[in-house]
């Protein structure tokens, strides 16, 4: 039987373009996640709820947190893998990037772009490509900066040539032999095999279908709980589901969004779900029906105190 539960109120109003990739740091209690199509990264204070926001030249596509460094994010960028150096870092005026690699060709560029992205707890930084439609040539690939193999040819290779169209959210099982890939416009969210020691990834084959599910919307950005099951949103479906096993079981209802676009756990004892949503004129939208779903932007959060807890997440080591 499936659990519905109905979030009609944000918990704030942030009004994102297209609000993506949240990421929780424990250690400053801050939720961090981004703006896409404003090239802006926000910080939550989850206590006081106060946030700041920092903008850029360029797309940040999705974050991760780096070892040793509190408050400091590593990222995707439009065009590949960054660090992200705070305004009070190296004397800047104010944040700034700093390229690790940048394995899109300059031809395609205006073309393709990173999308989702995180890291497994070797710190390899997984993230994806898009397609473009007008472009047969451009598809979406997966690829893997590993900092261990910084300043070779291996650092960033292409794991998976696809071709995919969004390449979106990403993650691996709590026991880290399954690794979990979103291929949106196709409807799949892919399994693999991983190995933790090498990064690699083998064995494709569709894990959930959401055309045979009959779910509205696409699947979009995803976390894990500590069972191992998937939490994904749904891209134009209103919804945010947990699948247990392979179907169903927990359906979370955002009557005021269209567009809910990722999550993750967070919190002191990771129970708490952070959502992040899209306005519905976001990438080609129709801004007409922000009418009928004025809260879709907004940054949204579900309790599951008792309930459900999230599997612990990569960090970035560099």
């Amino acid at each position: 039987m499936v659990e519905i539960i109905t979030v009609d109120e944000p918990l704030v109003r942030v009004g994102c373009i297209l609000g993506e990739g949240p990421v929780w740091e424990a250690e400053t209690e801050t939720l961090h996640f981004v703006d896409i199509s404003a090239a802006k990264v926000y910080h939550l204070d989850v206590n006081t709820l106060e946030y700041r926001v920092d903008e850029f030249d360029e797309k940040i596509t999705s974050i991760a947190l780096r070892a040793g460094h509190k408050g400091s994010l590593a990222c995707t960028t439009q065009r590949g893998f960054a660090l992200i150096y705070p305004s009070d870092d190296l004397q800047s005026n104010g944040p700034r990037l700093e390229h690790v690699a940048e394995p899109l060709p300059p031809s395609l560029l205006p073309y393709t772009r990173f999308n989702d992205g995180a890291c497994d707890s070797r710190g390899r930084y997984f993230a994806g490509s898009v397609f473009n439609k007008a472009r047969e040539e451009v598809v979406g690939k997966l690829y893997r900066y590993d900092p261990a193999k910084k300043g070779t040819e291996e650092a960033c290779v292409v794991v998976d040539e696809g071709p995919f169209t969004d390449s979106n959210g990403l993650g691996w099982s709590p026991d880290e032999r399954t690794f979990y890939f979103t291929d949106s416009w196709k409807r799949l969210i892919y399994a693999y095999d991983y190995d933790i020691e090498t990064g690699s990834v083998s064995n494709r084959r569709p894990f959930l279908d959401g055309a045979a599910l009959n779910l509205p919307g696409i699947f979009d950005g995803m976390c894990i709980d500590d069972e191992g099951y998937i939490w994904s949103a749904m891209w134009n479906g209103s919804h945010l589901y947990r699948f247990k096993d392979g179907v169903v079981d927990i359906d979370l209802s955002f009557p005021k969004v269209l567009r809910v676009t990722s999550c993750c756990f967070g919190g002191p004892n990771l129970d708490q779900l952070f959502i992040t949503t899209a306005h519905c004129a976001a990438e080609g939208g129709n801004a007409n029906m922000q009418y009928q779903f004025p809260d879709s932007g907004h940054l949204f959060k579900v309790n599951f105190s008792g309930r459900f807890k999230g599997a612990k997440r990569g960090v970035f080591l560099q």
